[in-house]
């Protein structure tokens, strides 16, 4: 919870002192330290006292907020003019509302995921990181297993937005167009994957063959997954949701695991060939590959400001708590087969992340659903003007307001940092002997390294430049 008591607390320093609003380095440096800051605190120094933490974000935001909000200098009202029909109409408004708007609490899951990925593939080479957080090597939990699938999560709810925009404009991609985009999306995480693999193997950098297998690495997991997902846009969706075949998928995945010998050759059989060097990679695909789907139809459902499948659960609230709504039943729908699919008392799986398996996946799904509703809650409470906005200028600087500079920042270039921190990561351990730095060399590098990436994500949103991928 870390990460939402400091969105809390930022959101309460935004919405009663107008904080952030003149962004100069102090600005930026309150948000780096909660933002980003707090999170690096969360895993290393204070991972044995969370409590602790979050009480002293939590107590000074709710203090903020008993204060009134403070007053901004408001621009001035467009002028209106008389249509030719005697209405009344406003020059200086924006023909409609955005379908798709931008929400900031996506923006704020999204940032924080970035930022936690990034610290921890850091912070896990020095003995103040817990051990616990590390990834298990076959069964189990840990913090770095939510890390990398809410990775692939965020991904597919990510990639929502373009299909929505696409069905928005009541545009339908050819088999060409949609393979041409899924192969520009593709090759560059490909080839990240074979710049990897390459310094790995050619610096004979320290690597835990049973994560992924000899050769694969994460980028080729990701560079797999636009195809495929191609392939899901292709099937008749009224009759095959997202949301089913990634669950269908996942769960014959896992008869097949549990049915055959596959189970047993994944964590078991010798290295003898291409696939059983890279047996991890290659059959955990399945399993990120549902995450990916699931993200997909969570962000389907909540990003449109007007959903079509509205369910009569949603449709009895006010539309700015909908987004809320839907995000807790995603929750509670998950948690609930999670809790099935575990239970003693039922089938008696347990969660691997090596082999991806479907308690996995419903994990992750279940988690970062619930870490969406808790970023909701408090863009709801907080900056409730967000959702009452009649037009576009007006929404877009209201959620401008509502919306963390460092956190933006690590969104918008996501892909493009988690790079630069995979580098920076390899110098550091190239540079420095991590397992014998104490606490105080350790938690300097730490802020050094995550300082360094937000001055450069920041950098680049402030001059408008976006590196996709």
């Amino acid at each position: 919870m870390a990460a939402q008591a400091a969105v809390l607390l930022w959101s309460a320093l935004q919405s009663r002192r107008n904080f952030f609003v003149n962004y100069g380095p102090m600005a930026f440096v309150t948000d780096f330290l909660l933002n980003a800051g707090a999170i690096l605190a969360a895993t290393t120094i204070y991972s044995s006292s969370p409590t602790t933490l979050n009480l002293l974000l939590i107590l000074p935001a709710f203090a903020l907020l008993m204060l009134p909000v403070k007053s901004r200098t408001r621009p001035k009202k467009p002028s209106q003019a008389v249509a030719a029909n005697g209405t009344l109409e406003n020059k200086g408004r924006q023909d409609s509302l955005e379908a798709l708007p931008e929400r900031p609490f996506i923006t704020h899951y999204r940032g924080s995921m970035m930022v936690v990925t990034c610290v921890a593939i850091l912070a896990v080479d020095f003995r103040v990181f817990p051990r616990r957080f590390a990834k298990v090597e076959t069964w189990g939990t840990s913090l770095m297993d939510m890390g990398v699938g809410s990775f692939v999560f965020a991904a597919g709810l990510a990639s929502a937005r373009p299909l929505l925009k696409a069905r928005g404009a009541g545009k339908s991609k050819t088999i060409e167009v949609s393979w041409i985009a899924a192969a520009r999306h593709s090759a560059p995480l490909l080839l990240l994957g074979l710049i990897r693999l390459y310094s790995i193997k050619g610096l004979d950098y320290a690597e835990h063959v049973s994560e992924y297998g000899v050769h694969w690495n994460f980028f080729f997991t990701l560079a797999l997954l636009p195809p495929f997902a191609v392939v899901v846009q292709l099937l008749p969706q009224p009759l095959f949701s997202v949301h089913s075949i990634a669950l269908l998928a996942t769960a014959f995945y896992q008869s097949i695991l549990d049915g055959t010998s596959l189970k047993v050759y994944v964590l078991t059989a010798p290295r003898n060939s291409i696939l059983s060097q890279n047996r991890e990679g290659v059959f955990s695909f399945v399993g990120y590959f549902g995450i990916f789907l699931i993200g997909q139809a969570v962000g389907l459902d909540v990003l449109p400001r007007k959903n079509i499948a509205t369910s009569r659960i949603v449709a009895q609230v006010s539309p700015k708590h909908q987004s809320l709504v839907r995000l807790l039943l995603w929750s509670a729908w998950f948690s609930v087969v999670l809790f099935l699919a575990t239970s003693h008392k039922t089938f008696r799986l347990q969660v691997s992340r090596r082999l991806a398996n479907l308690p996995y996946v419903l994990w992750v799904s279940a988690f970062n659903c619930a870490q969406l509703a808790l970023f909701c809650v408090i863009e709801v409470l907080v900056f409730p003007e967000v959702y009452s906005a009649t037009d576009k200028e007006t929404e877009t600087r209201r959620c401008r307001h509502a919306t963390s500079q460092v956190l933006g920042a690590f969104n918008t270039n996501g892909l493009a940092i988690f790079l630069l921190a995979n580098l920076l990561t390899g110098l550091v351990n190239l540079t420095t002997d991590t397992l014998r730095a104490g606490q105080g060399s350790a938690m300097f590098t730490l802020l050094i390294y995550t300082g360094a990436l937000a001055i450069i994500a920041t950098t680049l949103r402030s001059k408008n430049i976006s590196l996709k991928f």
